[in-house]
């Protein structure tokens, strides 16, 4: 899912709803205030919205299917995010601790790398710029929607 508005993580964790399993992992990435040596003072992140949360729903699909969680909730922040902000957060419930960790990571990394959405940092100087190796999808595995080896030759920053 995408939104324009700030993430609610509680209203993510749906406690209740599961209760055969015992694992829940929560991850959240934040807007922090540096990138490979220069002051972040903000992000703004831009998508194909469609195609994003399409995209953002086959992950969430993938992931139950591959790991056998029964819920994946992944939700990704969009506009202008001050240092801080909750950018991403992902939830997985699962039966047992190394599905749920395993799950999750896999369902944020194959949002970052295969929804179209853009992250522009604005410097500490004035100036901006996209993040290269964002949403940079080459190919797929076969048997799930996560990103492979990438081939791109420019440097990768992320």
């Amino acid at each position: 899912m995408l939104s324009d508005h700030p993430i609610a993580i509680d209203a993510l964790l749906e406690l209740d709803a599961h209760p055969e399993c015992g694992g829940l992992a929560l991850f959240v990435g934040t807007v922090r205030d540096h990138h490979e040596g220069r002051a972040v003072t903000r992000l703004r992140y831009t998508a194909h919205e469609a195609l994003a949360g399409k995209i953002i729903q086959e992950v969430e699909q993938a992931t139950r299917d591959r790991f056998g969680v029964p819920y994946v909730r992944i939700v990704h922040r969009l506009g202008d995010l001050a240092i801080g902000d909750v950018a991403i957060a992902c939830v997985v419930r699962a039966p047992h601790r190394a599905e749920a960790f395993d799950a999750c990571r896999y369902a944020v990394d194959a949002v970052k790398h295969g929804a179209p959405i853009w992250k522009e940092e604005f410097y500490a100087d004035g100036s901006s710029a996209f993040v290269e190796g964002c949403c940079i999808r080459d190919d797929l595995d076969a048997d799930a929607a996560a990103p492979v080896h990438h081939r791109h030759t420019h440097a990768s920053h992320g």
